[in-house]
């Protein structure tokens, strides 16, 4: 028997291949999606962790600078222990390489070539063969001014090189302009090194220390320990130690790779919900799609029936079909997953708009165990649209269905069902992050989207109850209205597929709308003046590339400059398990009108120091409004140049939004920053000017005051207006969600196709009521008229319901995913016209696709299908 039904089932999919393609397609996207999501990402931090293996190396331990650098002689000290094996000290920097099409970012290593094999193999300087020499020279690796790249750098810094030399090594006799503060320094390149990874040069510890002005500053200490040495005993003894600096910590291997995995988590989670929504509406077309088969095999699944086929066997046989357009859809959606993460990887890299793997080229990871869930869960969505069909098919009492007289598409009332799932998606919304990922937010969307579609059939009925005064004297519209009235749960289940698809574009739009309003006015806060100029695009390279007080005064006397505000970027390591937060110190004359407060900020108690937390460091570091923040003091003391910072407490007088740093910030005032640490360095300055119409002018002035202080004139600084700051920043955020727009048409088009199909079925269900209406005087056109009017009030029902249920869902997503997802809030912003637009869209293709379904299956020998009964 079970071979007859999958005959029965192959016979009926090759029958209809059109049809069913649409269905296959359906699964096929989903899982395309989801799957390529996945590699692109798993590809990402598999080379990411090569990355960070590569330059850490594989030492017990890693002594830290907790901001930046500290001194050397602990080195000494580290290494002289007896439970030590092997210390290698390590200077971290990040610069940029000056080349005559723009900056290069480089992240530049100084190491100690005799130890660093035992630790980091990977990093030591393989130097170059001179042409006429059978070797290197022996003082190569220590030599000053020297750099080793590896392959990444070497294709971002030499490329004429790489192109046109014969020797070993395609960056030989290559001369580098490296940023340093103010100034530029040279470096030739003489080898290379075998990590992988963004752009590295690697260096001589002590040349690296000279060529930065870092003379007597370590950023690191990796340390291999003897056997036997138990290693929480020897971080102990450390930490025990009499003067231990403060401003070093004891971190484990691998704590970068969690940070940024962490970091990227929710990023990486939101992407791929999003990518499964393709799988949720693709079910709704599997629905359609077989729900259209069994309607016109109605008849024939009866004919079985009478002949001894039972009810469980013909639901065997629906999803036997359900099963087989799952796999298919699985298998050319892993196949095409496979090709667009491939094609991503090789156009756009390892960054998917998340700017957590920029400037990463990871290669494909493959992944079976990846391959068969996302397979899993497109067979899954297939086998639950297929479900009610297939209970429709085993409910068909077969006596009538041979009569015409069975309805597939009856099902009980759920009020209940549907209100207990409302209550608790809306119960969920309160529930907190589970490992920073809002797991009971999504399943709350779920609850509230699978309530609000099993609601329709009260809303329905409802409606159209309400409806039926309104077109008592018109005829047609009249049965119309009467007839999708008494046939509620068949126009429950036709606009089901409208509502889950319509709903779920409305979230996204009011979501997109919301966040692009809310940054847009946060950009018109943030850039109050005329023109801006960064030295730094990183928060990494801030201690490596600044401008100098001298600079920072000259500028302010220039022709045309009206005033002028410098702003200094550090990076402070609040807590080991998470990425640096960045404190920034900026002129806050009024906090109020210079910050994007979220509420109203707190006078400043005496004694204590305001600072202005953003929404990350509130979530994540627990910096509470109106509270001293303690780690704040603790990391702040080794930021003085003197080493003589104040050890005063910090309150916190108030909560902004910070779009640009997801890992937070801190404000504080620049003036007291100076005070506390002796540094009047600045990484962006902000200028007033005279007449804002001459910021080319002034753009010209500020390099010619570079130039003449010896730095960099063309490559040093970046330039922007407030005008193409806020263009390039919404150029990328336009960018980084074109996916939802795409994700919004597939999910409209599904659901419209789930609407034809619908109503393919029930019209070859109503042959006979056709045919008996055209006996009773009603012309073909007349007809068609009625259909049309009833796929009218059917699609303006499912764009009430969806739209209603979007708003809901969007407020989840605004609201509750965001904050618990990124750590930032938003405003709430319904764009009325769009969405509108959207709904009208959604009626009309409704009204036309249910017309079209009626004059292609139901005009034709209508009146013929009444003699089926004679």
């Amino acid at each position: 028997m079970l071979d007859l039904l999958k005959t029965f089932s192959w016979q009926e999919l090759r029958q209809h291949p059109w049809r069913n393609a649409a269905a296959v397609v359906a699964v096929m996207l989903g899982v395309a999606l989801a799957f390529s999501v996945h590699l692109i990402n798993a590809s990402a931090l598999d080379e990411f962790s090569q990355a960070a293996r590569s330059v850490g190396g594989q030492p017990d331990l890693e002594l830290r600078g907790v901001q930046g650098q500290f001194d050397e002689a602990l080195f000494g000290q580290v290494a002289r222990m007896a439970e030590v094996a092997v210390a290698s000290p390590v200077l971290e920097m990040e610069t940029y390489a000056l080349r005559p099409s723009g900056k290069r970012s480089l992240q530049v290593l100084g190491v100690d070539a005799l130890v660093v094999a035992r630790v980091a193999p990977d990093l030591m300087p393989l130097p170059d063969t001179p042409p006429g020499q059978s070797q290197p020279a022996r003082d190569v690796l220590f030599a000053p001014g020297l750099v080793f790249l590896n392959t990444t750098a070497q294709a971002l810094l030499t490329p004429a090189a790489a192109a046109t030399s014969g020797t070993s090594s395609p960056a030989d006799a290559t001369t580098l302009k490296l940023q340093s503060g103010t100034t530029q320094v040279t470096a030739k390149v003489a080898g290379q090194v075998r990590s992988s990874g963004r752009a590295l040069a690697v260096m001589d510890i002590g040349a690296a220390q000279e060529l930065f002005g870092k003379q007597g500053l370590l950023s690191r200490i990796d340390v291999r320990l003897r056997p036997g040495v138990d290693r929480d005993a020897f971080i102990r003894t450390l930490r025990n130690l009499p003067h231990w600096p403060d401003q070093v910590s004891v971190t484990l291997p691998g704590d970068a790779q969690s940070q940024i995995d962490n970091l990227s988590r929710a990023y990486r989670v939101n992407l791929t919900v999003l990518a499964l929504i393709a799988l949720f509406t693709g079910a709704f077309l599997v629905f359609s799609v077989l729900s259209l088969s069994v309607a016109k095999r109605a008849q024939q699944f009866a004919l079985l029936g009478v002949l001894g086929l039972s009810g469980r066997e013909r639901l065997t046989l629906v999803l036997w079909e359900s099963l087989a357009l799952g796999v298919l859809g699985s298998a050319c959606g892993l196949a095409l997953g496979l090709g667009l993460a491939a094609l991503a990887l090789q156009l756009l890299g390892g960054d998917l708009g998340g700017g957590f793997f920029a400037g990463a080229a990871p290669k494909l990871q493959f992944s079976t165990g990846a391959a068969a869930l996302y397979g899993a869960l497109g067979v899954a969505a297939a086998l639950v649209g297929g479900w009610w069909p297939a209970r429709a098919a085993q409910r068909l009492p077969p006596a009538h269905t041979l009569k015409g007289l069975g309805d597939l598409n009856e099902t009980p009332s759920a009020h209940r069902l549907s209100l207990l799932l409302i209550a608790t998606g809306a119960i969920l919304t309160s529930a907190p992050a589970v490992f920073g990922i809002p797991v009971a937010a999504y399943v709350s969307v779920a609850l509230l989207l699978v309530g609000g579609i099993t609601a329709l059939l009260w809303l329905i009925g409802l409606l159209l109850a309400r409806l039926t005064p309104w077109v008592a004297g018109h005829t047609l519209s009249l049965l119309a209205v009467a007839r999708a009235r008494h046939q509620r749960e068949t126009a429950a289940v036709a606009v089901s597929g409208v509502v889950a698809s319509l709903s779920l574009a409305v979230a996204l739009t009011v979501m997109v709308a919301s966040f692009r309003t809310s940054v847009t006015q946060w950009l018109d806060q943030v850039l109050p003046a005329d023109l801006y100029v960064r030295s730094a695009a990183s928060l990494s390279a801030a201690d490596t590339v600044y401008f100098s007080p001298d600079f920072i005064q000259a500028a302010a006397r220039l022709p045309g400059v009206a005033q002028l505000q410098a702003q200094r970027q550090v990076a402070l390591q609040l807590d080991p398990q998470l990425p640096p937060v960045a404190l920034i110190a900026r002129e806050l004359p009024n906090p109020a009108q210079n910050l994007p407060l979220v509420g109203a900020a707190l006078a400043v108690p005496a004694g204590h120091i305001g600072i202005y937390v953003s929404e990350a460091v509130r979530d994540l570091h627990g910096a509470s409004l109106g509270q001293t923040f303690a780690p704040l003091s603790k990391a702040f003391r080794p930021l003085a140049l003197d080493s003589k910072a104040q050890a005063a407490p910090f309150f916190v007088a108030g909560v902004w939004r910070d779009y640009a740093r997801q890992s937070g910030a801190i404000a504080i005032d620049r003036a007291v920053f100076v005070q506390l640490t002796g540094d009047e360095r600045a990484n962006d300055l902000a200028l007033w000017l005279a007449a804002p119409q001459d910021a080319a002018q002034v753009q010209q002035a500020l390099r010619s005051l570079s130039q003449a202080q010896g730095m960099a004139a063309a490559n040093l600084m970046d330039f922007g207006t407030p005008g193409q700051i806020r263009a390039t920043s919404l150029r990328i955020f336009d960018r980084s969600f074109a996916v939802t727009y795409w994700l919004q048409a597939v999910a409209i088009g599904i659901g419209l196709f789930g609407i034809a199909a619908s109503f393919s079925a029930q019209v070859l269900a109503r042959r006979k009521e056709f045919g008996l209406l055209a006996h009773l005087g009603l012309t073909r056109r007349q007809i068609l008229t009625v259909v049309a009017l009833e796929g009218a009030a059917w699609t303006v029902l499912g764009a009430m319901a969806g739209l209603g249920l979007g708003l809901v869902v969007s407020a989840v997503l605004v609201h509750v995913v965001n904050p618990q997802s990124f750590h930032w809030t938003m405003d709430l912003m319904l764009p009325w016209l769009r969405l509108g637009g959207l709904c009208v869209a959604v009626v009309l293709a409704g009204t036309l696709t249910a017309w079209v379904a009626a004059r292609a299956a139901a005009i034709q020998n209508a009146v013929l299908a009444v003699k089926e009964d004679w």
